[in-house]
C-alpha cells in the first residue's frame, strides 16, 4: 500500500523532494510562546464589554439562507427513517432533563466569533440556549442528510442522529458561522441510537476542538458544554456491558458542517440535480476564489479540497494527532477538523498507534492517516463523477495522483521547521527520518523530545547535556544517537542563526502540552461528579499549549506519563 508516513519514518527518505521552509506559527502571530505568563496572551480577548451581547433575547441567528436553497424532508418527526431528496429534516432538540449545569465555556468563542459577553454564560437562560431547552431567534432546527463509507465500506444513509443545526450567525466581522448543538436529542438520522452525548464524549470534544485552534489546525469549534443528570445507557467497548451515565450537550459551531459524505449520498441515490445545487452552494459560500461561470469549477473545487485536505493531515501528524474515525462522513469540505470521537495525541512513537479500540485492523491508525485521506478523496471524486465530463473525470485522477506529493512536501516542510531547520538541504529528509526511527526505536515520547529539543542551547547539545530533560534521555540511550546529534549539530551550523532565534522557533511550533488520554481522562473523572476545576484548567492551559505554565507543570502535563495512562482505552462510544 501507498504510504507516505512510511516513507517519512525510513531512513531511506533522504530522497525527499527539497521544498523551502516557511516560517510556521500555530497561533498565526509568532508570539513569544516561551513567556511563562498566559496572561500575556489574553489581550486578545479583550473586546469592549460594552461592544458585547449581554442579553441573549439579542442573540439572532437566521436559516434563511438554507430553507432557500434546498428543498427541506416532506416528512415531520424526529422518528428515524430513510430520507430522499433532500438536504436537511426539520427537527427539534429534545431539552435535556434537569437540573442543568455549565461545566464549560470557552471565553474565546463567546466573545471573540459570538459576540456574546462570556458572563451570560452563568444564566439560566443559556443553560437552556445551549442546551436546546430553548431556541435563539430566527432558528429552524435542521438535521443534515448524509452517507459515508464507514471503515472502507458504504454505509448508506447516516446523517446526524444526534445533532442539530440552530442556524448561521454572522458577527461583527462579517464571519458567519453555523452553530450546531451535539447531543440533542432524536432526530430522523438517529437510527437505533437516542440522540444523546454523554459527559465523557462532550469533555473530549469541547476540549480537543479548542485545543487544536490553538494548535493551529483547523477545525470546528466548541462555545460551550452543559451537562445534566438524565441517565443515558452506553455500551462503552461493544462488550454487552452496558452502563448509566448521564446526558451532555456541546454546543459546537463551524463555517460549514457539509462534508464528503453530503455530497456521496446524492450521488449514490440518483439525485444528480441536487448534488450539483450542493456543489454550487459550497463553492459560492467556502470557495471565493472559483469563478462561479467556469465550466471546470468542479474541478476545480476538487483540486482545492485534495491540496488541503493533505495538509491538514501534515498538520495532524505534525502534532502526533490520531481522529481514530476517519469516514468519509467525518471529513469536511472544507478542510477542518471535525467530529471528535476516539483520537488521541500519541506518547510513545509509534507510527502503528491506534487509538481507537473498535478499530480491530488498525485502519484508522496514526500512521494510516495519509493513506485514509487519498481512499477519502477518491471517493469524493467518485460523488463528483456525475457531474464531470469523461475528460473532467481524467483530469480529476490526474489531480488525485498528485496528492502523495502535496502531502510530503507539506509533512517535510513541518518536520523541518519542528527541527529549526531554515532553507533546504539535502539531507534534511534523512536526518528527520533517522531521528523518527530512533524514536520508535526507544519509544521516546513525540511531544517532549520534540519540545525538549527546542530549549537546549548549542552548548548543551555539544556537552550532552540533558539533566531533567526525561523524553531526550529516554532518546540519547539510542546507540545511533550520538551519530544523529553530530549531523544535526552540523546542519545547524551551516545555516548561520542565531540560537536564541532557533530555539524560539522551535517553540513556536513545539508545544509543551497537549490533550493526552489520560489528561482528558482524569477531568471527565471528576465532571461526573459534578467538579469542573480540571476541566476548566485543562481548557485555559491547552489555550496556551507553547507556553510553560506553573499550573500544568504542577499537574505534570510535561512529565512522563502516569503508568495507568497505559490501560486506558476510548472507542467509536468514546
Amino acid at each position: 500500500m501507498w504510504s507516505p508516513w512510511t516513507v517519512l519514518v525510513l531512513v531511506a527518505a533522504s530522497s525527499f523532494t527539497p521544498v523551502h521552509v516557511l516560517e510556521f506559527c500555530p497561533d498565526n502571530d509568532c508570539h513569544g510562546h516561551d513567556d511563562t505568563s498566559p496572561n500575556a496572551f489574553k489581550s486578545r480577548w479583550n473586546i469592549s464589554v460594552s461592544n458585547l451581547m449581554q442579553d441573549l433575547g439579542q442573540f439572532r441567528v437566521s436559516c434563511k439562507k438554507l430553507l432557500e436553497a434546498f428543498p427541506i424532508d416532506v416528512v415531520d418527526g424526529n422518528f428515524a427513517r430513510p430520507v430522499k431528496n433532500c438536504i436537511f429534516s426539520k427537527s427539534s432538540p429534545t431539552p435535556l432533563k434537569g437540573p442543568l449545569r455549565l461545566a464549560a465555556a470557552s471565553k474565546a468563542v463567546m466573545e471573540g466569533i459570538l459576540d456574546v459577553d462570556v458572563a451570560v454564560t452563568q444564566s439560566d437562560d443559556f443553560l437552556h440556549y445551549a442546551s436546546g431547552g430553548r431556541l435563539p431567534a430566527g432558528s429552524v432546527p435542521l438535521a443534515h442528510r448524509y452517507g459515508g463509507h464507514q471503515f472502507g465500506y458504504w454505509a448508506g444513509q447516516l446523517g446526524d442522529g444526534r445533532a442539530h443545526s440552530l442556524g448561521q450567525y454572522t458577527n461583527r466581522e462579517g464571519d458567519v458561522w453555523e452553530l450546531q448543538l451535539k447531543g440533542s436529542g432524536r432526530t430522523p438520522y438517529s437510527r437505533s441510537g437516542d440522540g444523546r452525548a454523554v459527559i465523557r464524549s462532550s469533555v473530549r470534544e469541547f476540549l480537543c476542538s479548542e485545543a487544536m485552534h490553538s494548535l493551529g489546525v483547523p477545525t470546528s469549534r466548541a462555545a460551550s458544554l452543559i451537562v445534566s443528570d438524565e441517565p443515558v445507557t452506553r455500551d462503552r467497548f461493544y462488550n454487552g456491558n452496558v452502563k448509566t451515565e448521564r446526558g451532555a450537550v456541546v454546543l459546537r459551531l463551524a463555517k460549514s458542517w457539509f462534508r464528503i459524505g453530503s455530497l456521496e449520498i446524492l450521488s449514490q441515490s440518483g439525485e444528480i440535480d441536487l448534488l450539483r445545487k450542493l456543489l454550487t452552494f459550497v463553492i459560492d459560500e467556502h470557495f471565493s476564489s472559483i469563478d462561479s461561470d467556469d465550466p471546470d469549477k468542479y474541478l476545480v473545487f476538487y483540486s482545492t479540497v485534495v491540496n488541503e485536505t493533505a495538509h491538514l493531515i501534515a498538520q495532524w501528524m505534525s502534532v502526533g494527532f490520531a481522529h481514530g474515525v476517519c469516514n468519509t462522513d467525518n471529513f469536511s469540505l472544507l478542510s477542518i477538523t471535525i467530529d471528535y470521537g476516539p483520537f488521541g495525541f500519541m506518547e510513545a512513537y509509534n507510527p502503528d498507534f491506534v487509538p481507537n479500540t473498535s478499530d480491530d485492523e488498525g485502519r484508522y491508525g496514526i500512521g494510516a492517516q495519509a493513506d485514509v485521506g487519498r481512499f477519502n478523496l477518491e471517493k469524493l471524486a467518485l460523488a463528483l463523477g456525475p457531474v464531470l465530463s469523461q475528460q473532467q473525470e481524467s483530469e480529476a485522477k490526474s489531480i488525485l495522483k498528485g496528492y502523495a506529493d502535496i502531502y510530503l512536501k507539506t509533512i517535510n516542510q513541518l518536520f523541518r521547521a519542528k527541527l529549526g531547520l531554515l532553507g533546504e538541504q539535502e539531507d534534511d529528509g534523512y536526518l528527520v527520518a533517522f531521528l523518527l526511527k530512533m524514536m520508535e526505536d526507544t519509544r521516546s515520547d513525540f511531544t517532549m523530545t520534540f519540545r525538549q529539543l527546542s530549549g537546549v542551547s548549542a552548548r548543551q547539545l555539544h556537552n550532552r547535556d540533558f539533566t531533567q530533560l526525561w523524553a531526550l534521555e529516554d532518546l540519547s540511550s539510542h546507540k545511533l544517537f550520538s551519530d544523529w546529534l553530530s549531523m544535526y549539530q552540523l546542519r545547524l551550523l551551516r545555516q548561520h542563526d542565531s540560537d536564541v532565534h532557533r530555539q524560539q522557533r522551535m517553540k513556536n511550533i513545539n508545544p509543551r502540552y497537549v490533550l493526552r488520554n489520560w489528561m482528558a481522562e482524569s477531568a471527565i473523572s471528576k465532571a461526573e461528579k459534578n467538579d469542573f476545576s480540571e476541566v476548566a484548567m485543562l481548557h485555559h492551559i491547552l489555550s496556551f499549549p507553547f507556553v510553560t505554565q506553573e499550573t500544568a507543570e504542577e499537574a505534570g502535563y510535561a512529565a512522563r506519563p502516569p503508568l495507568w495512562a497505559k490501560r486506558l482505552k476510548v472507542s467509536c462510544s468514546s
